[in-house]
């Protein structure tokens, strides 16, 4: 089974990254897959939807750099809008984060619990 991400989800990673220095398209993608250690891959289509997105939303501009060997490179940085943007939604995936970890540390206490009940159940019937 693939995993699969909102791409929604991702405009806080893209953020994240833009916000260390300018980046260009390839360089965000590469960046999302080694900080993710190859567990998720971020399709082009869905990168420059999102990049472009957040530039009319004002949270990043892009610029032209240089002209190199592989070509002119567009450049995406993040603007005082998108510094605003990106301190809030990491404030709120925090929160979110340390929420849903909560939730899911009494879901697995509560299985084990119940597992621990079967065994014990089990063991008792074997008794009688």
């Amino acid at each position: 089974m693939d995993n699969y991400i909102n791409s929604d989800l991702i405009r806080g990673n893209i953020d994240t990254i833009i916000v260390e220095s300018d980046k260009y398209g390839y360089e965000i993608l590469k960046e999302i897959e080694a900080k993710s250690q190859g567990e998720y891959i971020l399709k082009q289509p869905t990168l420059y939807s999102c990049l472009k997105r957040l530039e009319s939303q004002g949270y990043i501009t892009s610029f032209w750099g240089q002209i190199t060997l592989g070509g002119r490179r567009k450049y995406y940085k993040l603007t005082p809008k998108g510094q605003e943007y990106f301190e809030k939604i990491q404030a709120d995936w925090e929160y979110s984060r340390t929420l849903i970890d909560k939730l899911i540390a009494k879901r697995k206490a509560s299985a084990q619990i119940n597992s621990e009940n079967q065994e014990q159940q089990a063991f008792n019937s074997q008794l009688n």
